[in-house]
């Protein structure tokens, strides 16, 4: 940009119209209305409505002050005085009239001054004299009536940009500017009254700069522009600019006034603002054909046609013009790209740029006329497809060197007819079609592009994914921000297989495809889209990426997302380039516009591998807790116990379903060894008889009948028992009438199940270290399911619980008339009994026995010792 170039014109000529300044916020003011800033070097008081300079304010450090656009009427000596390493003051844009001559005096630091646009009326050499450091010094555009400069100046040999001059100035004499004979300028510039009344020829001769700037208008005065060119003759300047140089009116004579043209040599000659009629812009290109100039801009011109021009048909007066660069901006009509009605002016012209001059066609004769341009620029125009590709025209070799195309910022909508349009533009490689409306599907078919297109710029546009399919395929760059997408057409992206550079801010893109394949791919910027993920496989497929800018998306914050940032970042390969800040996370709500650099998830949580060990671990710590807690308590036992009892109650119910359930004499038969008598009497029978409920069982120490044959006492009783409960130990392994009553219960039993018959296994016994004999009792053992004894207390109820279970509940219908009771009791009772018996069990003697009862005792003890003797199975009394 030219402005760049010659940042000093704007002031210089008062070129452009003083904008209103807003003002940056005051940080201290309750110290005063200024802001100190860069550790007191600086003070920014802009637009704060002074009427004086706050001098209180200013430390004496202070090496740059803006005191401009506010309301000082005047420069006092006090001001600056204690300021003495003051090096920058800006006073622009207020109302200063006056300056003591000793306002300066203390600042001889002092390097840039601008009092540009105030009201003082002389030039304030006594007050500048001090200032033999000055460089920069802006003071035009005040109420000097006059341009000469005093003999001071020429001391300020560091002076490298003067601007001087104002409205009131009605000329320019040759005395004006000697003192800056000695001294080389930068940039100089002069402005005048819009009515100039004199010109001296050689005002200007003295001036030794690279840049000239004139702001004065020639509308009375036209003939004084052929001296200010003879004066800038044989010189080389980098700028020569001309403002409103006809500001009122049309110039209608025939003289040439740009003659002098010829005889200068300037890289750049622009013409800003001001009336140019035909006539006059003929002038002005029929001279720049035989200079040196290469560069021409037009800006903010009124253009119009001249009236008395008439088109003889024997073609354009211009055809030879080579410029390296011509811009046409804000062009008041379009009329003035077909100069002379033909465009043979732009035909040796290589970097052409018209804009602002909102033309809205291009006729086909323009097309063949511009072969030499190389780069052209026809943005911020009114450009519609239907008026810049015309089916009618031929476009064949036509822009044979074009290797640049900007068509930004017009309404163009079809990528199809771009298409065509460029298709026979053999050279081209940047393409613009920013700030278009392209992109939409039913505009973006069968598009053929020519295969030499590098560059593709279309930021801004309203593209659909089926849309990209549409673009060329040969791109090295390529920018789709703001383009409003919201997915990617991975077709597009395999096809593309030269792409280097994407561009796709700014758009609606809600996630990244995991399987985005580009080999060549190297900057990728993807910020201020909509997608919430990413990680490390998003980008596992693009081996050259080395920049990445994917900042200002609502991300979750989870742990691939953190991998992926870690893993980034300590590897190095690719850079983040808006890291860390425009990464916040979005999700979840805990975690909102946190930064991610900040997000330091758990390890636990992110590793799998760990949390798979944690598991097993705890899992494998929970059994082993749980089976030390069994053991502890015995849970198997009690579970075992339990079924045992469901098991139980089950056969009870199928039994009484069946009808199978009879009446007996008693609940149960209970057949234990002598050895366990003291069990059985302490234990069993108390838990099982001293019930509400109770239970009668047969035991043979109390139940037997006295004189009956022991057998038949057994066979009898268990008969009339529904249940055998076995007491098993090793002493009743050892009992050879344990044994008999085990057998007759299995007789019992034929036929049937073995429900009737309980064992209860008081101690352990091994089923295999039985003898052979006892195979009845093997079998029982091995196929039927047994009670044990528990030896902890605490497992002994649910035993109990167990065991009432099997019995069932103690009722009956048929008592027993012929079982002896001998229950205690507090009357005393009846007591069985005791024979000898061959396992030793003692007999059972109960007091408050009687004569009659001890002499039966003694008659059933003798016969059983006579049988015994005469070889009968012995009978033993229980």
């Amino acid at each position: 940009m030219i402005w760049k170039v010659i940042n000093f014109s704007a002031l210089l000529l008062g070129a452009l119209t003083s904008p209103t300044p807003s003002s940056p916020p005051i940080s201290n003011t309750e110290e005063g209305p200024c802001r100190i800033y860069n550790s007191g070097s600086s003070a920014d008081c802009l637009g704060r409505q002074l009427n004086s300079v706050p001098w209180r304010q200013f430390p004496s450090t202070l090496e740059a002050v803006d005191l401009s656009y506010n309301k000082l009427q005047a420069v006092h000596a006090d001001d600056f005085l204690r300021l003495p390493r003051l090096r920058k003051l800006l006073l622009q844009y207020n109302n200063i009239s006056h300056i003591d001559d000793d306002a300066f005096k203390n600042n001889t630091l002092l390097e840039h001054l601008d009092i540009f646009n105030n009201s003082l009326q002389e030039i304030p050499a006594r007050a500048l004299t001090p200032l033999l450091n000055l460089k920069k010094l802006y003071m035009s555009n005040n109420l000097y009536k006059h341009a000469t400069l005093a003999d001071s100046f020429s001391k300020f040999v560091k002076l490298q940009v003067l601007s001087m001059g104002g409205p009131l100035v009605m000329g320019l004499k040759k005395a004006d500017f000697q003192p800056l004979k000695n001294i080389k300028l930068q940039g100089f510039s002069v402005k005048c009254s819009s009515n100039l009344s004199y010109y001296e020829p050689g005002s200007l001769e003295i001036i030794q700069t690279q840049m000239m700037g004139f702001d004065m208008a020639i509308d009375q005065r036209p003939s004084a522009l052929p001296h200010m060119l003879r004066d800038l003759a044989n010189k080389t300047f980098s700028l020569i600019q001309f403002r409103n140089l006809f500001e009122f009116t049309y110039y209608m004579e025939k003289e040439d006034i740009f003659q002098g043209l010829k005889d200068i040599t300037a890289n750049q000659l622009i013409f800003h603002r001001g009336k140019f009629n035909e006539n006059l812009l003929r002038m002005a290109l029929m001279n720049l054909q035989v200079t040196p100039i290469k560069w021409l801009r037009l800006q903010y011109i009124d253009f119009a046609r001249s009236p008395t021009f008439v088109d003889s048909g024997a073609g354009s007066s211009i055809t030879d013009l080579e410029l390296d660069k011509l811009d046409l901006w804000y062009i008041s009509n379009p009329d003035i790209l077909r100069f002379d009605w033909r465009f043979t002016w732009f035909n040796k012209i290589k970097d052409l740029s018209i804009r602002y001059v909102y033309f809205n066609s291009v006729p086909c004769d323009s097309w063949v006329e511009m072969e030499g341009v190389e780069s052209l620029d026809v943005s911020n125009n009114r450009l519609q497809n239907e008026f810049i590709f015309n089916q009618r025209c031929d476009y064949k070799g036509s822009m044979p060197n074009l290797h640049t195309f900007n068509l930004s910022t017009n309404e163009l909508t079809s990528l199809k007819d771009l298409s065509s349009l460029t298709r026979e533009f053999q050279q081209l490689q940047v393409l613009d079609l920013s700030n278009n409306k392209l992109g939409s599907a039913e505009n973006s078919q069968d598009c053929v592009w020519q295969q030499n297109i590098t560059h593709l710029i279309a930021h801004h546009n309203q593209f659909v994914s089926e849309a990209l399919c549409c673009l060329p395929t040969t791109v090295h760059y390529l920018d789709l921000s703001y383009c409003n997408l919201d997915q990617l057409d991975m077709m597009y992206f395999e096809k593309a297989t030269n792409l280097k550079e994407l561009l796709l801010s700014g758009n609606k893109i809600k996630f990244i495809p995991s399987k985005w394949e580009s080999l060549s791919l190297q900057s990728l910027a993807l910020d201020g889209n909509s997608f919430g993920l990413i990680s490390k496989a998003s980008f596992q497929d693009m081996p050259r990426l080395s920049q990445l800018r994917a900042g200002n998306n609502p991300y979750h914050c989870t742990c691939e997302l953190h991998a992926f940032v870690q893993d980034t970042i300590s590897q190095g390969k690719v850079n983040l380039t808006d890291w860390p800040w425009n990464y916040r996370c979005y999700h979840p709500e805990a975690f909102l516009n946190t930064v991610i650099s900040k997000y330091f998830p758990g390890h636990v949580a992110c590793d799998i591998r760990l949390v798979i060990v944690i598991c097993v671990a705890t899992t494998t710590a929970v059994i082993l807790i749980l089976m030390l807690i069994c053991y502890i308590f015995d849970l198997p036992w009690y579970t075992k116990a339990t079924y045992q009892i469901i098991r139980a109650k089950y056969r009870a119910h199928k039994e009484k379903a069946a009808g199978e359930l009879g009446t007996f004499t008693y609940h149960a038969f209970i057949s234990y060894s002598h050895s366990d008598a003291d069990w059985v009497r302490d234990e069993l029978l108390p838990c099982l008889e001293n019930n509400r409920n109770p239970y009668r069982l047969c035991i043979h120490e109390r139940d037997f009948m006295p004189g009956k044959w022991i057998i038949d006492n057994i066979i009898e009783n268990i008969e009339n028992s529904r249940k055998v409960i076995f007491v098993l130990s090793r002493h009743f392994v050892n009992s050879e009438w344990c044994n008999y009553e085990l057998y007759f219960a299995q007789q019992r039993a034929m036929g049937k199940t073995f429900s009737d018959v309980i064992l209860v296994v008081k101690e352990p016994i091994d089923p295999n270290s039985l003898p052979s004999k006892y195979c009845k009792l093997k079998k029982m053992l091995s196929t039927k399911t047994y009670l044990e004894w528990p030896q902890h207390a605490n497992q002994q109820v649910f035993f109990w619980e167990q065991l009432r279970s099997v019995l069932g509940k103690p009722t009956m219908t048929r008592e027993g008339t012929h079982s002896v009771k001998s229950r205690t009791s507090s009357e005393g009772g009846i007591s069985v009994i005791g024979l000898p018996m061959e396992d030793q069990r003692p007999e059972v003697v109960k007091p408050n026995m009687d004569q009659e009862e001890e002499l039966g005792n003694k008659i059933i003890n003798r016969n059983n010792h006579e049988l015994s003797n005469q070889g009968q199975i012995p009978v033993v009394a229980f």
